[in-house]
């Protein structure tokens, strides 16, 4: 339709005006007005955006640039045929960039930049032979880039960040030889980067945060043309050369931070005289610091936190008086490294342009030197978690212009200095974990721009001063827990109305509770546990958004308020235990939930719901006269007796029929063998040594033990009795274990019912040992386990179908259907096959055809315990425990060991879930939230991406977006729309098979 339009359009340049009014017609949006002249009052030439050449009256630019516009490109812009420059960046344009550009053969400069354009690049683009400019950064843009862009010989600039682009970067861009600038970061790109781009004559090259991989690009070492070089967030490992320095005279910029870099810092790079920045953050570089950095006059940024560095063990931190030459340094991170040493005097010589020094998380002692004083321009100090002494210098109050100051967790004694409250433009002032004393200054209060204040874990004494409580604070969080504090909290607290977080816990603050506090709306933590505040809990109504309520081990007396029964489901954890609280527990909100609320501990507390085990409460009676209450006792002690002589019966007949099964006797076992003794796990545990304990259970510790004369090693669980539940635990997981027979579940050796030396009850179970542990410390290494190899992608999907085929056999072929209620995966064990075995089945539960929990007579959500990310919505609004649970708890499972995320990871909040964050993700590519370690191959073993999907047997993509849907439908909100776990198990082997 175009194309015929163009050949039966009038000739000259009312072509033009046609394709303009066809271009505003597909504007949704010009709320600014900012076509209003494109009407027939004013000739074309003259419409705001377009200029035409004074030879033809032909348009030869489009300049809309951040004109508030929105609607979808018109494929009649490629009518434009005179047209040199096209602008319509920074609006709201959507939809596709149309393939009909590509007639545009004069044009040199497109830019599209800042919008919510889709789809793919048009290979047409590739037509416009004359671009120079090509800017399609900051949209929506998917699919490969264009092989065909090749042949854009004339194209000094490409810039496509920003964007959900994926596959290689096209070898054919080597064929680009006046390019300058190639922009490909924050897409979804993998591969290398190829070695032709060794051709361009490349200034500026961006491609991070991408899916790249490889050693540092080789191609870039040809290229002495460069001055800047980004490489962050990607997947790119192995040393740099030693003579960068030498081939890439011109650098000015390099980045390399979040990578996997290894080996030491070239010492080469001193030789770049115009370097400016080195960002080097998170990698596994080690080494020293090259001395001979203090000769890059130009250096203004230095960061290399987060690596293995070292100084020498003479020296010191002696290099720091090196990098005190260089003049126009503004930013040094040296976090987290293994720096050790005291901090020289010549830190007080750093450049009076230095505005942030971060050397948190090293090794440095001594004291923090006056001089520091020196640097005026300093926004942000940062020397936490080393082992710094001595007092916080006085002179620290003339660093006026900071706003960050953290100190904690070091071994700082005295006082703070009362010149504190000079920094009036401090925010954060981090000294937790100290061993600081005295009163905390009147002074602070001057800090008046201060949104966060951690003063815990000190030895503070002295009241919290009211006048650090200004009505004009802007406190977010507040902490001053676990130190000496006394007297009462100010009721001036209520002046802090932006506070989200107080933390008063461990000190001996007394007097009742501030009513004020209801005026601090923003609420969302308070913590005054364990202090002596007394008096009733106050009518707080006014906090609607609070999380987390902890009021515990306090003298704190009268009865629960109405306020705590009406609080949004915003409320996780309530703490009112060990108080002198009285009268009725509630039954509704948060005190319908278990493992939300605590209030054992107060002796007057009656009711609430069966499983917190209060009396109940004393029923109300109405008021009679005296005389007739003498008879009132004799007939209520006979109801009394005769309930309790038929509660006797019940009780003896019940007994009679489950003893057998309560006791556990050694046939109960079945196929088990010989119940075991307390002495032989004694024994085989070196007394339950705490260089045995491997892990921790629903209800204990987890042993690894040594039975039998063949010293056969095995998984002794002990269980904690103390804990609620426990022992029914115990029951549920030998009435599960002892009926099932499946390859994938975890087998029961024997078990022990006795008591221990301190003649206590003593309740084990022994399984099978599996050397290889749980799922968990494979798909979370913690530092311990940093030797793991990761699983690959094939190991992954076994462990999935072990699982499913485990689940399908619990909930369809057993006899009576087995919920296992907890599923996770500390809960999934492997053996030295990587075979997976489902364990723990202190938590669940046979479904008989009535329906009946055999275990509890109480099966509403209040009594289910779980695990927070993995626990069916459902069950918290009451519903029965199902296999849909299961179901469930495998989905989520599913997303975790794909993604490397756990469902309760820091980003998961409000309304955002692991769910949403793969399907927001996946309509881009699904390896994008792939867990990138699965490319490592099987433990031990090479395996290159490509093996992987063959042995998949299916296409990448294909292969992983059924993994994810699989996941997906699994872990839906409504039962109803989860599928059995047997369906799942099919679904699973096809795609391996």
């Amino acid at each position: 339709m175009i194309t015929s339009f163009a050949s039966c359009s009038p000739p000259g340049n009312e072509t033009d005006k046609i394709a303009l009014q066809e271009f505003r017609s597909l504007l949704t949006d010009d709320s600014a007005g900012t076509l209003a002249s494109w009407n027939d009052s004013l000739h074309f030439c003259r419409w705001t955006g377009v200029t035409c050449g004074l030879r033809h009256q032909r348009v030869t630019a489009l300049n809309l640039d951040g004109r508030a516009l929105a609607g979808t490109v018109s494929p009649y812009i490629g009518n434009l045929s005179f047209l040199r420059y096209l602008n319509l960046a920074n609006n709201s344009f959507h939809g596709f960039i149309p393939p009909e550009i590509g007639r545009l053969f004069r044009l040199k400069n497109l830019i599209m930049s800042h919008n919510a354009l889709g789809g793919g690049i048009p290979r047409n683009l590739s037509l416009c032979l004359s671009l120079v400019t090509l800017e399609l950064d900051y949209n929506r843009l998917h699919n490969p880039i264009p092989s065909e862009f090749g042949s854009l010989s004339k194209l000094q600039k490409l810039s496509l960040p920003n964007n959900n682009l994926m596959g290689p970067i096209p070898a054919s861009i080597g064929n680009l030889s006046n390019l300058e600038e190639l922009h490909l970061w924050s897409n979804n790109l993998t591969g290398g980067v190829p070695i032709s781009i060794s051709q361009t004559r490349l200034k500026i090259f961006e491609a991070g945060e991408n899916q790249l991989i490889g050693g540092f690009p080789s191609a870039l070492y040809n290229l002495s043309s460069l001055d800047t070089i980004i490489l962050t967030q990607s997947q790119f490992s192995g040393s740099i050369r030693r003579d960068i320095g030498l081939l890439l005279p011109n650098l000015q910029i390099l980045y390399l931070g979040f990578n996997q870099f290894t080996g030491p810092i070239p010492d080469s790079l001193s030789n770049v005289t115009n370097l400016a920045k080195i960002d080097i953050l998170s990698n596994n570089f080690t080494g020293r610091v090259p001395a001979s950095f203090g000769g890059l006059q130009n250096l203004s940024w230095l960061n290399l936190g987060f690596n293995f560095l070292r100084s020498s063990t003479t020296d010191g931190l002696s290099f720091l008086a090196d990098l005190a030459n260089c003049s126009n340094l503004e930013m040094l991170d040296l976090e987290y490294n293994q720096f050790e040493g005291e901090l020289p005097v010549s830190v007080g010589n750093f450049s009076s342009q230095l505005n942030q020094l971060l050397l948190s998380g090293n090794r440095i002692r001594g004291r923090i030197p006056e001089v520091i004083a020196n640097l005026f321009s300093l926004h942000k100090l940062s020397m936490d978690d080393n082992m710094i002494t001595g007092n916080i210098p006085m002179s620290i109050g003339r660093l006026s212009n900071l706003q960050s100051l953290s100190l904690g967790q070091n071994k700082l004694t005295g006082h703070i200095p009362s010149t504190m409250g000079n920094i009036t433009g401090l925010i954060r002032l981090y000294l937790y974990n100290n061993s600081l004393e005295g009163s905390i200054p009147l002074s602070l209060g001057d800090c008046k721009s201060l949104l966060y204040l951690l003063l815990c874990h000190n030895k503070f004494t002295g009241t919290i001063p009211s006048h650090m409580i200004r009505p004009s604070s802007l406190l977010i969080h507040l902490n001053v827990s676990h130190n000496s504090l006394s007297g009462p909290l100010p009721p001036n607290v209520g002046n802090l109305k932006n506070l989200i977080s107080l933390d008063v816990s461990y000190n001996q603050i007394s007097g009742e509770i501030p009513t004020t506090l209801g005026n601090c709306l923003g609420f969302e933590e308070l913590y005054m546990q364990s202090n002596h505040f007394r008096g009733p809990i106050p009518q707080f109504k006014g906090l609607k958004g609070i999380r987390f309520l902890d009021l515990s081990n306090n003298n704190l007396s009268g009865q629960i308020p109405e306020f705590l029964v009406n609080l949004s489901s915003l409320l996780q954890f309530l703490n009112l235990s060990f108080n002198n609280l009285e009268g009725e527990v509630p039954v509704r909100g948060i005190f319908g939930n278990t493992s939300a609320i605590k209030v054992d501990g107060n002796r007057e507390l009656c009711g609430g719901i069966p499983e917190l085990r209060l009396p109940s409460c004393p029923a109300k009676s109405f008021p009679r006269s005296i005389k007739h209450r003498p008879l009132k006792w004799v007939v209520d002690i006979i109801i009394c007796a005769s309930c309790a002589v038929a509660l006797l019966s019940l009780i003896s007949l019940f007994w009679l029929r489950n003893s057998k099964k309560e006791h556990l006797p050694t046939r109960s076992f079945g196929h088990f063998h010989k119940r075991i003794s307390y002495d032989a796990l004694f024994k085989a545990t070196d007394g339950f040594c705490s260089s045995k304990l491997i892990g921790s259970g629903s209800f204990g510790n987890v042993y690894r033990g040594t039975l039998g004369p063949d010293g056969k090693i095995v998984a002794i669980k002990v269980l904690n009795l103390q804990q609620k539940g426990a022992f029914k635990g115990f029951l549920a997981e030998c009435k599960a274990l002892s009926s099932i027979r499946h390859r994938n579940l975890v087998k029961i050796l024997t078990a022990c019912s006795s008591i221990d030396s301190h003649r206590n009850d003593f309740k084990a179970l022994v399984y099978e040992f599996m050397v290889n542990g749980n799922l968990d410390i494979w798909l979370h290494p913690n530092d311990e386990h940093m030797q793991f190899k990761p699983l690959s992608f094939l190991q992954k999907l076994n462990i999935t179908i072990d699982v499913a085929s485990a689940l399908d056999y619990l909930h369809h072929q057993c006899r009576t259907p087995i919920i296992h209620c907890d599923l996770k995966p500390s809960n999934i064990l492997l053996d030295d096959d990587f075979t997976a075995y489902i364990s723990d089945f202190g938590l669940s539960r046979l479904i008989f055809d009535s329906n009946k929990d055999i275990f509890s007579s109480h099966p509403s959500s209040s009594a289910f315990q779980g695990t927070m990310g993995y626990i069916a919505p459902e069950y918290g609004m009451g519903v029965r425990p199902s296999t849909s649970g299961d179901v469930y708890s495998f989905g989520i499972l599913l997303l975790e060991m794909f993604t490397g995320r756990r469902p309760t990871d820091n980003i998961f909040k409000e309304n955002f879930d692991l769910q949403k964050f793969v399907k927001s993700v996946l309509s881009k590519r699904a390896t994008g939230i792939l867990d990138q370690s699965i490319f490592c191959g099987e433990v031990g073993e090479s395996m290159d991406k490509e093996g992987i999907w063959r042995d998949c047997g299916i296409d990448q993509a294909e292969c992983l977006i059924s993994v994810f849907e699989i996941g997906l439908i699994c872990s839906a909100q409504s039962p109803k729309d989860r599928k059995d776990m047997n369906g799942v198990a099919r679904d699973l082997l096809s795609i391996r098979d």
